[in-house]
């Protein structure tokens, strides 16, 4: 049965909750070997000469048992947050430790500019910030990783192999199945099995320093005038025996949380593109290719459970991360005759880009109010981490249209800071004027007179690329320096407030730019889920509706009919249509904080009434389509762009 996205959520709650157990059995299994470890060593040395036993029974001891509880916990625990902290900068550290390189976006390499387009295209189909992409340019085998805390703090690595060897098509369905990983919210317990498990390697690792110390350190001359250095080299050994033991146990838990989620990230990655033979396609390459989808960083095997494709060799399938390929084409392509075409470079990159500019059939004007798209915008919460190939279509087109000038100054710092700034210019003379003295005298003078040039251009596109031209920009932002980064967004606010009102669009974007930029720069952690019902946040619920409701409706009384029929779907007790003083978008930031602590199924509930709301009188327009973006944004739902038929 199909999961949708906010039961997939939960299954990554349950299965954070069975990592966690795993990781306790196996700290279980360490701490018994280690006690026995100790007893043999302890009862070696105090074993009588005659009988040559060792007294087992010293393994009970409470105060040895103690010994082995508290070191192995000291140890493993140590060694788990020390990993933790490391990957605390989340995807982009996970990257650089795997060799990657961060892709200019301005590459002029025909396979990197490809690579970049299709992420972006992804993104925003799928309503989540551009991720910046890592070339991992010393491998050669076909592979690629989402790794990241959540989707803001997101980065996708692919290796060099799989950027000049894919086809378009074939790439795109590799980006689909790691888009699913960062939908379904299996990045942040990928990130936690690499710090949990580091813990229990760390013993094996201090077996071999005992080992190389009591090699190296001159004990073995002083031991043929003071005893045996025996037991020593057994403690060393015992624990490098430990730690392979650990090993097991690690590479146990990762196969056990990991492949069913690889067959889930390939049916996905059809639905959203429509073409398994794209997928399909990448996978029988793998197995044409000498390298495979092996990955030759010493820190590989840490990361396997990240990968595509299987990125190390193992003993047995039963450790395996990946189910087999073979498995994995049949699944996509049951017609499949076995075999394995050569993977060899796709015209030096330069390929066909079959859909880029291709049109999108159904697709009405956002701008204006469309008739008769309730059902069709209904259905938009069942698209949450699930978008369509029409959705990636409407993506590429949109990307495909932009002017180059204004892409290319979105791609780096200076010039995303201008886009922001010019998106955010009002069209009134007087507020404009305004806006543009405060930018005169508080933002850098190179960005300001990118911002001139670049306001005529944003002013004239399809108010439907708005939002999408901030997600081109945002891996550019992070990149901003914390004194560059403060003074962008006090500059920011200001140009909200220079008119002492926010309109929808204001709000829609300082709320997602301000939303993914904290949480990257802070790395918040997702809020714990305190409310299972309903029932507790029927304010916030009234304050959310009467704001969705007063903003997208030119009269009292159909906002009091859009509040009304949203309040039903919520079946709670009769709520309110607030004023427009404490109904109005500015003072819905702390109902949205609220409302973030909901369980899973309880935000599928507030989007759906959400949706209700908006189309209330059959229309939808851009401001109501970015006013639903920006919600679902801060409730860490991402969301598909409305497609109005």
């Amino acid at each position: 049965m199909a999961t949708d996205f906010f039961e997939r959520q939960d299954i990554a709650r349950r299965n954070t909750t069975r990592l966690v157990i795993l990781f306790v059995l196996a700290v279980l299994a360490i701490i018994a070997s280690i006690d026995l470890l100790l007893a043999a060593t302890m009862g070696y040395l105090a074993r009588e000469p005659a009988t040559g036993g060792i007294d087992w029974a010293l393994a009970a001891d409470p105060q040895l048992l103690a010994f082995a509880v508290a070191g192995t916990l000291l140890v493993v625990s140590g060694g788990s947050l020390f990993k933790v902290a490391q990957l605390r900068g989340g995807g982009r550290v996970v990257a650089e430790q795997l060799g990657g390189r961060r892709l200019n976006p301005d590459t002029p390499v025909p396979s990197e500019r490809q690579l970049l387009n299709v992420v972006e295209e992804m993104a925003i189909a799928s309503g989540t910030p551009v991720p910046p992409v890592y070339l991992l340019d010393q491998e050669e085998g076909i592979n690629a990783f989402a790794a990241g805390f959540a989707p803001g703090d997101a980065v996708i690595g692919v290796t060099r192999g799989a950027a000049e060897r894919l086809t378009r098509d074939e790439l795109q369905g590799v980006m689909a199945h790691e888009f699913s990983h960062v939908l379904n919210g299996d990045m942040r317990l990928n990130i936690r099995l690499i710090g949990l498990l580091h813990g229990i390697l760390i013993i094996g690792i201090l077996g071999y320093f005992i080992l190389r110390m009591t090699a190296f350190s001159g004990y073995r001359r002083r031991s043929r005038q003071e005893g045996n250095q025996l037991p020593i080299l057994a403690l060393g050994v015992g624990l490098m025996a430990v730690g392979f033991f650990g090993t097991f146990f690690g590479n146990l838990i990762k196969a056990a949380v990991s492949r069913q989620r690889e067959f889930l990230a390939d049916a996905s990655a059809v639905q959203f593109t429509r073409q398994p033979e794209g997928l399909a396609g990448a996978l029988r390459k793998i197995g044409g290719l000498a390298a495979g989808s092996a990955i030759q960083n010493p820190n590989a095997p840490e990361a396997s459970h990240l990968f595509f494709g299987r990125a190390t060799s193992g003993l047995s399938g039963l450790f395996s991360t990946h189910p087999p390929l073979s498995t994995r084409i049949r699944r996509i392509d049951p017609s499949w005759d076995g075999s394995f075409p050569e993977a060899a470079p796709v015209m030096g990159g330069i390929v066909t880009q079959r859909s880029a500019l291709e049109g999108v059939a159904g697709l009405a004007d956002a701008g204006a109010p469309a008739v008769g798209v309730g059902p069709v915008v209904a259905r938009a919460v069942d698209h949450l981490g699930q978008p369509s190939e029409a959705h990636l279509r409407y993506a590429a087109r949109l990307v495909g249209g932009l002017p180059s000038s204004i892409v290319s100054a979105a791609h780096e710092p200076h010039g995303a800071r201008a886009v922001v700034y010019a998106l955010l210019l009002d069209r009134k003379a007087g507020p404009r004027r305004t806006q543009l003295a405060q930018l005169s005298e508080a933002a850098d003078p190179g960005v300001y007179r990118e911002t001139l040039r670049l306001a005529p251009a944003i002013e004239q596109l399809d108010v439907r690329a708005r939002l999408p031209l901030l997600d081109i920009a945002l891996p550019a932002l992070r990149g901003l320096t914390a004194a560059q980064y403060e003074r962008f967004r006090q500059n920011v606010n200001q140009l909200v407030q220079a008119d002492d009102a926010i309109d929808p669009f204001e709000w829609s974007l300082h709320r997602i730019l301000l939303h993914e930029l904290e949480t990257d720069r802070s790395k918040v952690a997702p809020p714990r889920v305190r409310h299972h019902t309903l029932a507790a946040l029927q304010p916030q619920c009234e304050q959310l509706l009467s704001a969705l409701a007063r903003a997208g409706q030119r009269d009292a009384a159909a906002a009091e009919r859009a509040f009304e029929q949203a309040w039903r779907s919520l079946n709670l007790p009769r709520g309110r249509l607030r004023a427009a003083e404490g109904g109005g978008l500015g003072a819905l930031d702390a109902a949205l904080a609220a409302l973030d602590e909901a369980a899973p199924r309880v935000k599928r509930q507030i989007l759906r009434a959400a949706v209700v709301c908006i189309t209330a009188d059959d229309t939808v327009t851009a401001t109501e389509a970015e006013l639903l973006r920006a919600l679902s944004a801060s409730l860490g739902c991402p969301m598909p762009p409305l497609l109005i038929a």
